[in-house]
């Protein structure tokens, strides 16, 4: 943090880019207490100062640069394609910003390793933005989980996708760093080590576009206590995107979308129960309440959001795209 404001007033966000999901984070944002959006940037000035009027940011700067330099920010939410986050990033240290960066973190797990190394050297509170991570439900569903309210887990399912729209480049150009394991399919993949921790074998299969990107596909990991999960992705169909958790004792099943559930079955001892955690806006509300109090409590790292799984994550991602053919970036 470069000034004291967020200790003693409220955390000053700065959001980098001014995309759809820039918007989503500014509509959540606001209804934070003690948070506020203090500044906006985009490599378009029209574009920050029309962001800046409909969410209220005090400042628009027409460039990400004046952005980083910003001594009014105490934090700056990164919201660009992920082909950008490695720069954007770096930028957002060299200022001496803490960040939260958009999922997925980089493109490739060096990028990530990088980050990760930067930011603990620097001292600067960094997270990757894996909302999902803070959705209340997600939270109750991991300590039902580790409890052993399931009994011994032994199956996880999740799977996430949608038909990706011709229009939107950042689907389709490999150049902008294009993936559908990146964009969707990083939801399950996080899921299942929520649960389960670190695979020790995994197998995948998909297909690849004619740019050589993968647009769906599937992975089958596997866990040294014997438990298997199944995940699966895809920017070409309208899939079921659910997940669910198996044990010998009881089994948990969470509804379309998974990654942002507002409720979840549980059976167990011959019974089902519906459960229901509130989720304030549309979710992005809970990972700005950990960042915000990470820095109020001086913490560089999350253990909501932990920057260690965040690199064992990168990990198995790179595996999968290896195993998948697509090439390296």
């Amino acid at each position: 943090m470069t000034t004291d404001a967020g200790t003693h007033g409220p955390i000053r966000w700065g959001i980098l880019a001014t995309g759809r999901i820039a918007e989503s984070f500014a509509t959540d944002l606001a209804l934070v207490e003690g948070n506020e959006l203090a500044a906006v940037g985009s490599r378009r000035p029209d574009a920050a100062r029309t962001f800046a009027e409909r969410f209220g940011a005090a400042r628009a700067h027409g460039s990400y640069e004046e952005l980083a330099a910003d001594p009014g920010v105490d934090v700056v939410y990164v919201a660009t394609p992920h082909s950008r986050h490695l720069e954007d990033v770096l930028m957002c240290f060299e200022a001496g910003k803490a960040v939260l960066c958009e999922k997925a973190l980089t493109m490739n797990l060096a990028d990530t390793e990088r980050l990760v190394a930067e930011a603990r050297s620097r001292g600067l509170f960094f997270a990757e933005a894996m909302w999902m991570r803070a959705n209340p439900n997600i939270r109750r569903i991991a300590e039902l989980a580790s409890s052993g309210a399931l009994g011994t887990i032994g199956q996880v399912r999740a799977e996430l996708g949608f038909v990706g729209p011709a229009s939107t480049a950042r689907l389709w150009d490999p150049q902008l760093g294009a993936s559908a394991l990146l964009d969707v399919g990083i939801y399950p993949l996080t899921f299942a080590h929520l649960i389960l921790g670190e695979p020790v074998g995994i197998a995948a299969a998909g297909t690849l576009s004619d740019q050589g990107i993968d647009v769906a596909g599937g992975a089958t990991m596997t866990y040294a206590g014997g438990a298997v999960a199944s995940i699966a992705w895809t920017q070409v169909a309208r899939s079921d995107n659910r997940a669910s958790v198996a044990g010998d004792a009881g089994l948990i099943e969470i509804p379309a979308r998974f990654h942002h559930p507002t409720m979840f079955t549980h059976w167990h001892d011959d019974r089902l129960d519906t459960l229901s955690e509130p989720v304030t806006g549309r979710g992005y509300a809970h990972e700005i309440e950990e960042v915000a109090a990470c820095l109020r409590a001086g913490a560089t790292e999350s253990a909501l959001l932990p920057l260690d799984e965040t690199v064992s994550i990168m990990r198995q991602a790179q595996t999968i795209l290896d195993q998948l053919g697509v090439a390296a970036r």
